[in-house]
């Protein structure tokens, strides 16, 4: 996610009450999983505004329930009404609504949880999860934004990318978040080639210890990748065996929702 800083908040000034929109949606976006609440000064300070103009901004959005005071702390967090709206764009979503069919069948077949992921900026989001039958199932949340180097669609989705786009993503570090995250460039470029060969990623305790999950990309009628999908769950269960078959099942589905979007292979 880009944080508050990254934000152009003068990009867009020649309109009129834009800068105060752009402060607004960037507060809003400095909100994570890591920091789900903020405090007046800090927010301040980490939006580069003085504490008036983000009083008055926080105001406004907390009128409109896109935020909401913690009553025990005074800090702020993300309101109800985003939930209604992050809702509403799931469900208008065309590329959720045609793949939820064949995640659910998925699924079912695998045992394991399915996920629909599609790429924002050096991240995963994951738009839709169906989630595994089986008790012991590991999930990831629909809303999630996780690394891309260390995800097996994330793998998928940097393995489209033109070498230009490539090169300027690995001139920066890779943080580590396992002992298996591939964070050297040398050996990240030579999985992206097999990846690019293959058609599939594999990523086995690069995201989290005990977790392994395979992908395939999704892909449209011009040949672009817009989308991967994955099954995923423990490693114990996903084991060297059983990943052929797993990897065979999400090729299959990759190309039914490909498909749909009026790709054909020629």
């Amino acid at each position: 996610m880009a944080s508050v800083q990254e934000i152009d908040l003068h990009a867009t000034e020649v309109y009129p009450g834009t800068q105060a929109v752009a402060r607004a949606l960037a507060l809003l976006k400095a909100f994570s999983d890591a920091q789900p609440e903020w405090a007046l000064s800090d927010l301040a300070q980490a939006a580069g505004l003085n504490k008036t103009t983000t009083f008055r901004l926080l105001s406004a959005l907390e009128a409109e329930r896109l935020l909401m005071r913690n009553p025990l702390s005074g800090g702020y967090r993300l309101g109800v009404e985003l939930i209604a709206i992050g809702g509403t764009a799931m469900r208008s979503n065309p590329l959720r609504a045609m793949s939820r069919p064949v995640l659910v069948t998925l699924a079912e077949q695998s045992g394991e949880a399915a996920t629909l992921e599609v790429q924002v900026e050096n991240c995963v989001l994951v738009i839709d999860e169906i989630a595994s039958s089986n008790p012991m199932g590991m999930t990831q949340d629909v809303g999630n934004r996780l690394p891309i180097h260390a995800t097996a669609t994330g793998k998928v989705l940097l393995a489209a990318r033109t070498d230009a786009a490539l090169a300027g993503f690995l001139a920066e570090p890779l943080p580590a978040l396992t002992e298996q995250t591939i964070v050297d460039p040398d050996c990240l470029r030579r999985e992206l080639a097999r990846v690019r060969q293959e058609g599939v990623a594999l990523a086995v305790g690069e995201l989290e210890p005990g977790f392994t999950a395979v992908a395939a990309p999704v892909v449209d009628r011009e040949r672009a990748v817009v989308a991967a999908i994955s099954v995923g769950g423990p490693s114990l269960r996903l084991t060297r065996e059983r990943l052929p078959s797993l990897a065979a099942m999400v090729q299959m589905s990759a190309r039914q929702i490909s498909r749909q979007l009026g790709y054909w292979p020629g």
